[in-house]
Order: C-alpha cells, then structure tokens, then sequence
C-alpha cells in the first residue's frame, strides 16, 4: 500500500489546470497548423491562421488561449494500493480553486443553476470522473470545457435498427444545426452504447484522445473516418463562416448496451480543445 498525501493531487490539478489553460496539446496545434494549410476557403484559412497564432501568443505570454477558461472536468484513475489521507473531491477543488484565484483565470461556476448571481468565486466544483485501477499510481488528466461548446453537444436513444447510418445522420444534423456555434473546427467526442447518461460520459472521455489517434478496433476506426468526412463535407468551416475543415477529428467511444436500445451521445470540443495530464 502506498500512501499519497491528497496536497499532492491539488497541487498537480494546479499545475494541469494552468498548463492546460495557457498551452495547447501540440497534437491539436499541429493539427490546427495542418488544416490553415489545406482549407481552401479564404475565409476559413484567416480564421485558422488567427487561432494558431492566438496559441502561440497564448504559451509565449502566459495568457488564456480562450476567454472562456471553461468548468474543469476532471479524470483520474486511481490505482487500488493507494491510500488517500483525505477526500479526493477536496482534493480536486483546491487544485483548481488555486490555480483559477492566482493565475487569475476566469470563474465560470454557479451554486445555482437557476440563480445567475451565485457564482462560487473560485471555479469550484470540478466535475469528477474516477476509475479504479491496478497499481499504486495514480494518473490525472484535466479537460477545461468551455460553455459555447459544451451547449451545442446532444444525445439521443436511437433505435437499433437505425444503426450505424443513423449515428452518421444524427451526428451530421447536428453539426449543422449548430454551425459556428461551437467554434469549431475541433474536437467530436462520440458515445455509443451503455445508457443515456454513460453515452454521455463515453462521448466526453473520447474528447481526451489525442488527435490523430484512431480507435484500436477496425470497425469504430472506420465509423470515425466516416464521420470525419461526413462533418466536414457539411461546409460550415472556420467558426462557421465555411470551408472544407469543421473537425480536426472525430473519436468515438462505445460500451455495451440493452438489446433493445441505442444510446448515442455527441460532446463538441472547441478548437481551444485543452487538456493537460500527470501521475502521482
């Protein structure tokens, strides 16, 4: 058993919380690079050629790379011979409550949903998500979701006669009926299967694949080419304003399901598609 002093896990989600906030993935910044090269719409190659030039300035000047320095949403798997000496929820926040209130990033939290004067003041609450794993390491990554992104996301039970055509439609439509709200081109996360609320959180953990990393098995390798094609053959580009590179990819994520269900969710990431991971 090995003991981990919970100080160690928020001063490392401080330190994510800050890298993730000032520097892009150099997976995304690449890919980002290669789509201003390929976009034929004027326009469209403007627009990326701003975003790639905002990241540089953003890393070089230790600034936000977006204003909106997003809820942090937080994944962490724990190894089952590690004793905590305290709670690990705590422990998150105040890795995130001391990066937002000394960096200054923005505070974006409400107690309250429904009231829009409650904001917590320090971005706290994170959300969440904990997997038990072999070992006494513990491995953590931080994805910063801003707001414009996350509310163009959806999910919908399917039939299962509707398969893997039906995905590639709902995908589509609602790539469309969002357009630029997303601030795209950036991240699709798509969840198959499980249940309403898993396809949900498979659609967000495909957000923290890298870009340019295909699913291992051939036939959800091939539905992400598919869709990938089909998102941006939809024409809205750049921040919607058109072009040939609305996605810079599209990973996809599935889970057993009900015989009688088909669970699809999709989360949009936005081209500040930000993430940064550590071990303790």
């Amino acid at each position: 058993m090995r003991n981990v002093s919970t100080s160690q896990i928020a001063w490392l989600v401080a330190e994510l919380c800050l890298r993730a906030s000032f520097e892009l993935p150099e997976d995304v910044f690449q890919a980002l690079q290669r789509a201003a090269q390929r976009e034929k719409s004027p326009r469209g190659r403007w627009v990326l050629e701003a975003v790639v030039r905002n990241a540089e300035l953003a890393s070089r000047e230790r600034l936000p790379i977006c204003q909106d320095t997003g809820l942090v949403v937080c994944f962490i798997r724990l190894g089952r011979d590690v004793h905590l000496d305290g709670d690990l929820q705590e422990a998150v926040d105040a890795g995130v409550r001391k990066a937002f209130l000394e960096a200054p990033l923005r505070h974006s939290v409400l107690a309250d949903p429904l009231d829009r004067s409650s904001n917590t003041g320090d971005n706290t609450p994170a959300i969440l998500h904990l997997d038990l794993v072999e070992g006494d390491h513990i491995e953590v990554e931080v994805l910063p979701k801003g707001g414009g992104s996350e509310n163009c996301s959806a999910a919908w039970m399917l039939t299962p006669g509707e398969g893997e055509d039906g995905i590639v439609e709902r995908i589509v439509e609602q790539i469309r009926a969002v357009g630029g709200k997303w601030c795209p081109p950036g991240v699709v996360g798509v969840g198959v299967g499980g249940t309403l609320e898993h396809a949900a959180l498979l659609a967000k953990c495909a957000l923290a694949r890298p870009v340019g990393w295909r699913h291992p098995q051939v036939r959800w390798a091939n539905l992400e080419e598919r869709l990938l094609e089909a998102v941006n053959a939809t024409g809205v580009g750049p921040l919607g304003l058109g072009g040939k590179v609305t996605a810079l990819d599209v990973h996809v994520e599935h889970y057993p399901c009900h015989l009688a269900s088909l669970p699809v969710a999709v989360n949009l990431q936005c081209h500040a598609a930000r993430r940064a991971a550590g071990a303790i």
